[in-house]
């Protein structure tokens, strides 16, 4: 049984012609054409049924997952993510469709969406302002951006903290969390409220299990935060918790390595960069124990006005 199965099927996304299915990723309109059931089943899970409005909604990223090559069906069936014309990665195993597609919807955003600045960053929001948590693969941003969501912060986003330089707001992106190996079983332990999908063993980044997005933080999709904090976080094993406070220009150095298109955007990236460290209170942090951490950004003063 799997775990679509398991949990109770919600229709994720209005029907589409044909095997398309079509829903809300924040900003973004999503399509996705798909033959393949149990990927459809798993997307029915983990992100519910569609915000209103679809109805008269453009797909700003119109992608299909699809068989593999033929001749590998009968012993070793795979699926292949198409965008448009584009194929940006060699065919995935068909069991795993649903990681091949998250993945693929990261690229298709890193790639095209230079409307905002986009940070590497995990990004939670509490009382109408964001923690931008920027960090390097390896670092536990995942893991900790999830603990976060299951202890009252709203999840804007894993990966992408997606800047409108215009307003200076921050939108939301709230798709599943993909946790990683030793990840997995901590946030299993970490909450009950954790509802986590099938591990997907040995994918190109081990193995995989995607963290379904809080059902408020998908109902509340459609609204932004003010930047209040950044914290760039460290995992270290058995090391205690160190919280140093950074200036401004050290943090905007250290977020400009983060940063999707920050040289793309040019005077527009520096500016928006400049003013996103400037209005935050900024921090690095060396960890070693989860819970420690998540209090430890519970206490953080609050941010400048």
């Amino acid at each position: 049984m799997n775990a679509a199965s398991r949990h109770p099927a919600r229709i994720a996304a209005r029907q589409a012609p044909g095997n398309g299915v079509r829903y809300r990723h924040g900003p973004f309109g999503i399509q996705v054409d798909t033959p393949l059931q149990e990927l459809r089943q798993l997307l029915a899970w983990c992100y519910g049924p569609p915000a209103r409005g679809d109805d008269s909604d453009i797909p700003r990223f119109h992608v299909r997952v699809i068989h593999g090559p033929l001749y590998r069906r009968p012993l070793f069936p795979q699926a292949l993510f198409k965008a448009d014309a584009d194929t940006p990665f060699a065919p995935f195993p068909r069991s795993h469709a649903f990681p091949l597609l998250e993945w693929g919807l990261n690229w298709c955003i890193a790639t095209r969406a230079h409307q905002y600045l986009m940070l590497h960053a995990g990004v939670l929001e509490r009382d109408g302002h964001a923690l931008i948590l920027p960090a390097v693969p390896g670092s536990g941003k995942s893991t900790l951006t999830a603990a976060l969501a299951l202890s009252g912060w709203r999840l804007l986003s894993d990966e992408f903290g997606l800047l409108d330089w215009r307003g200076g707001l921050l939108w939301p992106l709230p798709r599943a969390i993909p946790l990683k190996n030793r990840s997995i079983p901590v946030i299993r332990a970490f909450s009950p409220k954790a509802e986590l999908g099938p591990t997907f063993p040995k994918t190109r980044k081990g193995d995989v299990a995607h963290l379904r997005p809080p059902e408020d933080s998908r109902r509340r999709q459609h609204e932004p935060a003010r930047p209040g904090w950044i914290v760039f976080p460290r995992f270290v094993a058995g090391n205690p918790l160190v919280l140093t406070s950074l200036r401004h220009s050290t943090a905007f150095t250290r977020l400009s390595q983060n940063a999707f298109n920050y040289r793309l955007l040019g005077a527009t990236g520096f500016d928006a960069l400049q003013g996103l460290t400037r209005t935050c209170r900024c921090w690095s942090a060396q960890f070693g124990d989860l819970d420690a951490m998540v209090s430890a950004l519970e206490r953080l003063p609050h941010p400048q006005t």
